[in-house]
């Protein structure tokens, strides 16, 4: 059960507790520094957690938990330290070092770290957002026959959307590879950068999250060819949800609780006011990016997610087999990378329905 047939995906989730903390972070940016606390046990009260996510809107679950102090709110004295980054393979680099105890992320990257650790690294212990990914292209294409010899931008080798843009290529018949050869050549490049490359016409489009699918539409005149809410039943599928390392979470269960209250509370928060949780979001991205996103790109983006608690695990299987099937994966046995036991205590205790991992 082991990555395969994309190098830079092997290599990062090959690195294991020999990985530096530097290294882990030289992936990323940062908010914040990663200390020693998450590796404490026993007893003593915990130090510090932390915790990973992306600068996208489809984080917003964490964006809204960390801006409005949420989850520090619920962790009491315990600190909450984060670390952003710009695609899973790095984020499960830094968790399979230890650097940080948990992360938000995508399903591709969760099903890449359980098969390489064989199950003992991470669980998936709630899920965050559904939808907010499309396939946004030059107005001149206008179906997948005129992908053809075109270059077509995703955030990382192996990250989610990489995975499903060569899954929906191969099966609309048109080859890729991993060096961006084939019918389509894929361009792994970060979402900022592609930004850029749209606007000039290096690339051609781009299978990326909010809110860079609503910045390419509205800033550079692109067009969704393909909203990948389509693919899927009933329009949902994860694209957000919350790992931890399994160590931690066997000697800080309690933390972990602490820290699933926060993001059920962050969750309730969008979904009751999602205007006031835009605004929250967009102020926590100025933060980190250094100017906010126009009141009309961050509206879009909002409009077509769906936060949730639930993993929608019907659709991690579904990802785990895109993967396989364009020969990113070997086959893999999900059984058990779910534990959803403390987030349905919370959700219970909140009268909340629970979810299921099937």
């Amino acid at each position: 059960m082991k990555a395969r047939g994309a190098r830079g995906v092997v290599a990062a989730l090959a690195v294991l507790a020999l990985t530096t903390l530097a290294a882990a972070c030289g992936s990323s940016g940062t908010t914040g520094t990663p200390g020693s606390g998450g590796s404490s046990g026993g007893g003593d009260k915990l130090a510090e957690v932390r915790l990973g996510y992306f600068p996208n809107i489809t984080h917003s679950t964490a964006l809204v938990g960390i801006e409005k102090g949420l989850f520090a709110k619920h962790l009491g004295s315990t600190k909450l330290t984060t670390t952003t980054f710009n695609a899973g393979p790095a984020a499960i680099e830094a968790v399979f070092s230890g650097a940080i105890d948990a992360t938000y992320i995508g399903p591709n990257p969760a099903i890449n770290a359980w098969a390489k650790s064989k199950g003992k690294a991470i669980k998936i212990i709630a899920g965050a957002a559904s939808g907010g990914v499309f396939l946004v292209v030059k107005p001149e294409i206008n179906g997948v026959e005129d992908l053809k010899g075109k270059k077509i931008a995703t955030p990382q080798l192996g990250n989610t959307q990489d995975v499903a843009l060569r899954y929906w290529l191969q099966e609309k018949g048109l080859k890729t590879d991993t060096k961006g050869g084939g019918d389509v050549n894929i361009i792994p490049q970060e979402n900022s950068q592609t930004l850029q490359t749209f606007a000039t016409g290096d690339i051609d489009g781009a299978w990326v999250p909010e809110p860079f699918a609503s910045r390419l539409i509205q800033e550079s005149k692109g067009k969704v060819l393909i909203d990948e809410r389509d693919l899927w039943p009933n329009k949902q599928f994860v694209i957000t949800h919350l790992i931890v390392r399994q160590e931690f979470a066997a000697q800080h269960p309690d933390v972990v609780k602490q820290l699933l209250e926060g993001h059920v509370e962050a969750n309730a928060a969008i979904n009751a006011d999602p205007a006031d949780a835009a605004k929250t979001v967009n102020a926590a991205l100025e933060k980190l990016s250094g100017k906010p996103l126009k009141p009309e790109v961050i509206d879009s983006a909002f409009k077509n997610i769906t936060f949730t608690n639930d993993p929608i695990a019907s659709s991690l299987v579904g990802s785990a087999d895109h993967a396989i099937k364009i020969g990113l994966l070997e086959p893999v046995d999900l059984n058990g990378i779910y534990d959803l036991k403390a987030l349905n205590e919370v959700l219970k205790a909140k009268g909340q329905p629970e979810v299921a991992d099937k």
